[in-house]
């Protein structure tokens, strides 16, 4: 007897420890696939200008991802669970860093980057070529020679990058839905909350790394080691860097095959956490094992599905919840995809001042959201109709403090012959025809080139020939253009690479944005929680990892792929200024203009969330006309099924087969 208790404690520790290896194992999957996820979205403007691509296809790539993860969301969600799960998993984080080694790929194919510039050729300094002589001519105007126009083919290597995000989306499907499930099925009930928020907090660290590795490889030049940067003639913050893009996609992939490695060794199924473990139910687990693969051989794997898809079709409190989620995710996927690039444009920050920004800004009020949602959901023991109201005012609190992000503007760079005239006044529309003035007239300068000076009357000019400079001093981003008959000041007029800086006052309303941005992370996250309650407890127990799986499904079809591309679109609609290529096509965006990006960016958003309140209303007056029984303050979450009349029959459907009840309070009643 003694040798049997010990073999059924031992069994019961090392079933204990492989579910304490398995959430270890979880959460690092989630660190890594968030962590490949907010690279991406980061990196968004370096692969822009490293292939000269607009920001219409930009946001198809970032959508590709979604293509990728709903060819499997559906099958994975429901199939899944019915396969050996943590082997589906760990497959999938392989697949995950194959798709980010496919991203990486083009920087070892590619030549190496070359800026458009009217100073340097592949980093050697022309002789005076660029600065303005009468009657001269000038260095990298459009060629017309084929052979190097046909070497511009490199820019189609952005489909490694596509393909490599398809791939990448496809691998990461059945961690989220798989993971939990199996949590579900093998933790104890009281546990599993406990466990499920342990796994997200890998959505807040992951994210965290993510950020903080593109912000440093964005300041690394793309080609570092292979030139000499002291020859360049920008800097970070120029619309021509690029970053070792390429650098973080092989650490995101290297992460991503060392989390796969636990899964393999995990078991297909677990004893119910917290039963009691003797010989006779560990007999009983085996013959029911035996049991449901028979049944599920005789009946076929798929009998429930359709059932469950209708069953899900006809729930009106599921179905108005996808639609809010899907109308919501379309404008804060626009939002988080191209925050970095609207804190270049807007407030004039490097790409990896503002990715870091972004980071340090929103991701700890979000964790401190999530945390704090879940103890007020646990202290007051809060009911479905509670969870959903107190969602849907904070979000409604949240929009209206959004409203504040319109005003902490800052004014359009002024650059003299797009949006701004030779005596400093700005100007609402493009005034491409009036480069050419007396002052520059004979200086035979390219009028389509971006090479940014900054004038010493703080107005920025398109190039130091265009500035009418005749001399320089120094080497480099150092270099120094004097003599710039263009250039109205009172003294010596000169000229410095780069745009003029925004001022002090940009910098002030950028500190008010961000300081913004983070109160409604942190509000709009207090309400994930609750929200998240009523998609969980509006629906039966068994078909929750299919509802699961069709809300990520409908959320991606719908938002995930269209809303990067369309917003893309748009804001290549408020591009003043074009990169030009060697054989005179156009580029990558050199500057927009920021008042439309501005409404854009922050407009269609407020107009889209504004909108999502509609069908949030309905559920309120959806859970209000169903009375449901037995539910008060102290019940917490639970629904219990009992007959109803009247008016409360046409809830009866929706709630009365998802019943849940406390483990406590379950036993009393029996």
């Amino acid at each position: 007897m003694g040798e049997t208790e010990k073999r059924i404690e031992t069994h019961g520790i090392r079933c204990l420890s492989k579910m304490k290896m398995f959430l270890l194992a979880i959460t690092c999957a989630y660190v890594s696939k968030t962590l490949s996820g907010s690279y991406m979205n980061s990196m968004l403007t370096q692969i822009e200008r490293q292939f000269n691509i607009p920001t219409s296809l930009v946001g198809f790539i970032n959508g590709s991802f979604e293509i990728g993860n709903l060819l499997l969301i559906i099958f994975v969600s429901y199939f899944g669970t019915k396969l050996h799960r943590p082997i589906m998993i760990g497959t999938g984080c392989v697949v995950m860093g194959l798709g980010c080694f496919l991203k990486s790929l083009p920087h070892f194919l590619m030549n190496r980057y070359e800026y458009e510039s009217t100073v340097s050729v592949s980093g050697n300094l022309s002789s005076g070529s660029f600065l303005c002589m009468e009657n001269g001519t000038q260095i990298l105007r459009p060629t017309q020679d084929p052979s190097e126009c046909t070497k511009e083919v490199k820019s189609l290597m952005w489909v490694y990058v596509l393909v490599g995000n398809i791939v990448r989306g496809m691998g990461e499907t059945p961690i989220m839905p798989l993971g939990i499930s199996y949590i579900e099925d093998f933790a104890k009930s009281e546990n599993s909350p406990l466990y499920i928020g342990f796994v997200e907090t890998g959505t807040i660290i992951g994210p965290l790394i993510g950020l903080l590795l593109a912000s440093f490889c964005a300041n690394v030049y793309v080609d570092t080691g292979s030139v000499n940067t002291d020859d360049l003639t920008i800097t970070p913050t120029d619309t021509r860097w690029v970053g070792a893009w390429w650098f973080g996609f092989l650490i995101c992939a290297g992460v991503n095959v060392l989390t796969a490695i636990p899964f393999f060794f995990l078991p297909k199924t677990l004893p119910k956490e917290g039963q009691e473990v003797n010989a006779d139910i560990i007999k009983n687990e085996n013959e029911e094992k035996q049991r449901e693969e028979f049944k599920k051989e005789k009946n076929g794997i798929t009998k429930d599905f359709l059932p469950f898809m209708k069953s899900l079709s006809c729930n009106p409190i599921y179905m108005l919840f996808i639609l809010v989620s899907v109308i919501q995710f379309n404008a804060f996927v626009n939002m988080i995809s191209f925050m970095p690039k609207y804190l270049e444009q807007q407030y004039g920050k490097s790409s990896s001042d503002a990715i870091f920004l972004m980071g340090v800004y929103n991701l700890p009020p979000i964790c401190i959201g999530y945390i704090v949602g879940g103890l007020i959901m646990k202290k007051f023991k809060i009911t479905v109709k509670q969870a959903a109201h107190i969602g849907c005012w904070l979000s409604l609190l949240d929009y209206l403090l959004y409203f504040l992000s319109f005003l902490m503007t800052c004014e359009n760079s002024s650059v003299v012959g797009i949006n701004t005239s030779y005596e400093g006044i700005q100007q609402d529309f493009y005034v491409g025809n009036n480069i050419f003035v007396n002052c520059n007239a004979d200086c035979n300068c390219p009028t389509k080139m971006w090479d940014p000076v900054c004038g010493n009357n703080g107005l920025s000019y398109l190039s130091a020939c265009l500035a009418g400079c005749e001399t320089s001093i120094g080497a480099g981003i150092n270099m120094v253009f004097q003599n710039c008959s263009c250039i109205q000041t009172s003294g010596n007029s000169s000229a410095v690479l780069g745009l003029c800086d925004k001022g002090p006052d940009c910098y002030m309303m950028l500190q008010y944005f961000l300081i913004l941005s983070a109160t409604s992370s942190f509000i709009y996250s207090l309400a994930a929680i609750p929200g998240y309650m009523v998609l969980l407890r509006c629906i039966k127990s068994e078909e929750k990892s299919l509802s699961v799986g069709l809300h990520t499904f409908c959320t991606r079809v719908f938002a995930g792929i269209p809303a990067p591309i369309y917003f893309g679109v748009l804001m290549d609609s408020t591009c003043l200024h074009w990169g030009t290529l060697k054989c005179g096509e156009s580029g990558a965006c050199r500057i927009y203009d920021s008042a439309t990006f501005r409404y854009i960016y922050l407009g269609l958003p407020a107009a889209l969330r504004g909108s999502s309140f509609i069908p949030a209303l309905i559920i309120l007056i959806l859970l209000r006309k169903c009375h449901l029984p037995g539910e008060n303050a102290s019940s917490g979450t639970e629904l219990i099924e009992t007959k109803v009349k009247g008016k409360e029959n046409e809830c009866k459907d929706i709630y009365q087969k998802s019943t849940i009840l406390n483990d406590d309070e379950l036993k009393t009643k029996l």
